[in-house]
């Protein structure tokens, strides 16, 4: 089968950071649907372990962690799919990856696919729906339909990530959404999103929601340079506030938050698949209401630009823009 991988983990411009290759076509173990991959997305985790993990002995680092695709047979313990139901999927960080013609996934982190969407469009929402979805109701403790008086403030709402979390937040509970965005068209990304007001995050945060008559927010997403807009926090969020994150940074000053008895909170959404928690079936359940939320008209795509076909060249220009940090939505590249 056809694949992009590489062997030496390192920067982007080495010819042979992203190379096509042949491989083997893998074989499904009991709780696992062999998938052949229909398109993908990109995401910054894709460009983290290209950096930093090589490959192990002879065998190719093959990444990618967003898929959607066609069921060609399932193992001997799955239940719910069968051949030819079209799935989508992030996958797991320690196997590989759907830049690949064909993908092993563990069923009860799949889902079927949103019936109203094209594989490129569909293929935008796995990994970001799941770790906003995670964020917003388990870390950030919100439920459905509540929250009702306060205000989620999203640091970076014109990211992956932020771009579902937004209409989870408006359309799911009676949350207050502000974004945030630097970039004329990233201002006009989030509107469209429902966002109810934008701040510009390379500005100090605190005048501008006091400008919107925001003393203080209940809740604040950090998912983008949080050690830079970190000091900042302590006197944004409201007492007994919490903060969820989801990037990586050094060291915080976690007394910055005492004072408000503030909480801090981590989401990684590859913790149920890395070690195979109790509640692992939850993601794949997550993502089946996420598909009826979308075919309602209730959430759409965050789908940002379609790169082409599935080729180390392309995912290249795909993981050169998510390093440049200007990427706007999810990039999606769709066939071999």
């Amino acid at each position: 089968m056809k694949a992009i991988g590489y062997f030496e983990a390192g920067a982007l411009d080495r010819a042979d950071a992203l190379i096509d290759l042949e491989l083997p076509m893998p074989a499904p173990g009991p709780q696992d649907l062999l998938v052949k991959v229909a398109a993908v997305s990109v995401n910054p985790v894709d460009t983290k372990i290209r950096s930093r993990r090589s490959a192990t002995g002879d065998t190719p680092e093959v990444i990618g962690w967003d898929a959607v695709g066609e069921v060609v047979s399932c193992g001997a313990s799955v239940s719910g799919f069968a051949a030819g139901d079209r799935v989508y999927y992030a996958g797991a960080l320690e196997r590989p990856g759907s830049n690949a013609e064909y993908q092993l996934v563990d069923a009860r982190i799949a889902a079927h696919a949103p019936l109203s969407l094209s594989a490129a469009e569909a293929a935008a929402l796995p990994l970001t729906a799941i770790t906003a979805w995670e964020l917003l109701f388990d870390r950030l403790g919100v439920s459905e339909g509540g929250g009702e008086g306060q205000t989620l403030l999203v640091v970076g709402a014109a990211g992956g990530v932020g771009s579902i979390l937004v209409q989870l937040a408006r359309q799911l509970t009676k949350l207050t959404v502000v974004g945030t965005a630097a970039r004329a068209e990233s201002v006009k990304w989030v509107q469209g999103l429902g966002a109810h007001h934008l701040i510009d995050h390379s500005q100090p945060l605190l005048p501008q929601l006091q400008a919107l008559g925001i003393k203080e927010v209940e809740l604040i997403a950090s998912l983008t340079h949080t050690d830079q807009h970190y000091p900042q926090y302590g006197d944004c969020i409201a007492p007994q506030g919490r903060l969820g994150v989801i990037d990586d940074f050094g060291p915080l000053d976690m007394s910055v938050l005492k004072r408000k008895c503030a909480s801090f909170h981590w989401e990684f959404m590859f913790t149920r698949s890395m070690f195979e928690t109790a509640d692992m079936a939850e993601q794949g359940k997550l993502l089946q209401r996420v598909a009826e939320l979308v075919d309602a008209g209730t959430l759409r795509s965050t789908l940002g630009e379609h790169y082409g076909a599935i080729n180390a060249a392309n995912l290249k220009r795909a993981h050169a823009l998510l390093e440049s940090g200007k990427a706007r939505g999810k990039l999606v590249l769709e066939g071999f």
